[in-house]
């Protein structure tokens, strides 16, 4: 639930001109929509900053009203984006530009299904082909159990790292349903943890191993009395500061102890995720268990950890393929040949 005076200021903060009929004010409107269907506070971000990039890029041209907007002036958008360069002189990556298209589109599709323009330019927009993504490596079982030993113990916040890494890794879920765990979230009699609102607004119910739950225990029992500022906050994660750990403070933990145990594998906490559901696949778990574990809608979307989970494709390769193995002299001899 928000704070209270919390909904006021996120509306003030939404609000623009009953009667202006710029961009940036169509854009607010459809924000404060987007508000009130429950997107998340992170995602309406994301939304600002991509829509506010498209009405500056208008804006330069001379175009300041949606109405302007023709099929033409997206394509010279979308060439934009894909020449366009970074800080650091890296060009966006095809996902993003999808990803900055989709977002012109679904607010076109918005102002159309609300009368507000009369056809959507971005309908038939040729869409940048994304190609298919290759997830990072995991970590292997030793690498896994070496970064969560490298966490220090003597200090409360040594354990509330241990904490929150053993949950990552136990029960594969995303950093931001992670920092919104509440405790009363976590049943450890019936050893499953609930998350309440997770990608779409979706909960679901995972499993959670008896390690993570006797380090969450000991953080609860030991650590999080002495952070937490009002007894009554439900966060379950509370940091040094006596707040709720942040989506960005949880990643900053687990690279700090990647770094300590010497892995150089990309990633933090999707690093954890990715491994818990790459593990599993190789000792035998359904695809079908993991998208549920996960919390994807498309088994498409876990499918790509298939792709990954080489080890167990290889000792099935090395049990079933006939030229798998060299095992007879004349195989040496027809190399060397």
């Amino acid at each position: 639930m928000p704070r209270r005076g919390e909904y006021g200021e996120r509306r003030r903060a939404l609000e623009s001109p009953a009667t202006s009929d710029s961009m940036a004010a169509w854009i607010t409107r459809y924000l404060h929509a987007q508000l009130i269907r429950g997107l998340r506070e992170g995602s309406l971000d994301t939304y600002r900053r991509d829509l506010s990039a498209f009405d500056s890029w208008c804006r330069e041209r001379g175009v300041e009203r949606p109405g302007e907007i023709t099929k033409p002036m997206l394509e010279r958008y979308q060439r934009h984006l894909f020449y366009y360069r970074k800080a650091n002189g890296e060009p966006l990556t095809l996902q993003r530009q999808g990803v900055m298209l989709a977002r012109v589109r679904s607010w076109f599709r918005w102002l159309v299904r609300h009368n507000h323009v009369a056809a959507n330019p971005a309908s038939d927009l040729d869409m940048p082909r994304v190609p298919r993504r290759i997830l990072p490596e995991a970590l292997s079982k030793d690498e896994a159990e070496s970064l969560l030993a490298s966490f220090d113990l003597d200090d409360g916040a040594g354990v509330l790292g241990r904490a929150m890494a053993e949950v990552f890794y136990s029960t594969g879920i995303r950093r931001v349903e992670l920092c919104d765990l509440d405790l009363y979230d976590i049943d450890a009699v019936r050893g499953v943890l609930h998350v309440r609102c997770g990608k779409g607004r979706k909960g679901r119910m995972v499993p959670i191993g008896e390690r993570a739950l006797a380090w969450v225990q000991r953080y609860v029992n030991e650590v999080r009395p002495t952070f937490a500022r009002d007894p009554a906050d439900p966060a379950l994660f509370i940091n040094e500061r006596g707040t709720r750990v942040t989506t960005s403070g949880a990643g900053d933990r687990i690279d700090q102890a990647k770094r300590r145990a010497g892995i150089t594998k990309r990633g933090s906490c999707h690093l954890l995720r990715h491994t818990a559901a790459t593990l599993m696949l190789e000792n035998g778990a359904d695809v079908r268990y993991i998208q549920e574990l996960l919390g994807h809608a498309e088994l498409s979307t876990t499918q790509i950890y298939t792709h990954v989970s080489i080890t167990k494709l290889k000792a099935i390769h090395a049990a079933t393929h006939p030229g798998a193995k060299l095992e007879r002299k004349a195989d040496l001899e027809g190399i060397a040949d």
